[in-house]
């Protein structure tokens, strides 16, 4: 068991013979001697070998380290759908938002629509012998023009992307 375990945790770690045998000051033929179970580690060896791939000695020299494998590959997964939930919430609330823009801009065209309608042209009564008055009135006019003739274009293109939307 100490052999398959100090194997599996030296592969894990990305680690060759050579490289672990630097680490824990030891020729690389000890380290093959442990994993082929000709030898075994002293005490003092098995704490830094523990440290080294922080784990506990009781886990070096107990059951296989594959089965925890196992457990850290389910672990991963429930991290990984709790992280797919978190994006899909995230993915409604950004879709919500988008919506509620949709909806204040399609009201606010319609109140500037009912509001220009009320207001009935003003622009008409105005002294356009004063040259400000007369440069005012013609971007109103255009403003008011391009507006009447748009808006309702405008509230029925963005009352068709909120229904889409929201199906």
């Amino acid at each position: 068991m100490l052999k398959d375990n100090l194997k599996t945790l030296r592969k894990n770690k990305g680690l060759s013979q050579e490289e672990l045998s630097v680490k824990l000051h030891v020729v690389r033929q000890t380290i093959s001697k442990w994993e082929s179970g000709l030898s075994v580690p002293d005490a003092e060896m098995l704490i830094n070998i523990s440290e080294l791939f922080e784990t506990p000695v009781s886990e070096i020299l107990g059951e296989n380290i594959e089965k925890k494998e196992k457990d850290d590959l389910k672990v991963i997964s429930e991290k990984l759908e709790v992280i797919n939930e978190q994006l899909s919430n995230y993915q409604k609330e950004k879709r919500r938002k988008r919506i509620q823009t949709l909806i204040i801009v399609d009201i606010c065209i319609a109140l500037l629509f009912i509001l220009l309608a009320i207001l009935n042209s003003p622009y008409q009564n105005w002294d356009y012998s004063i040259t400000e008055w007369a440069i005012l009135g013609t971007f109103y006019q255009a403003f008011e023009w391009m507006f009447m003739r748009l808006a309702p274009i405008a509230v029925i293109v963005l009352s068709i992307i909120i229904l889409i939307k929201k199906k």
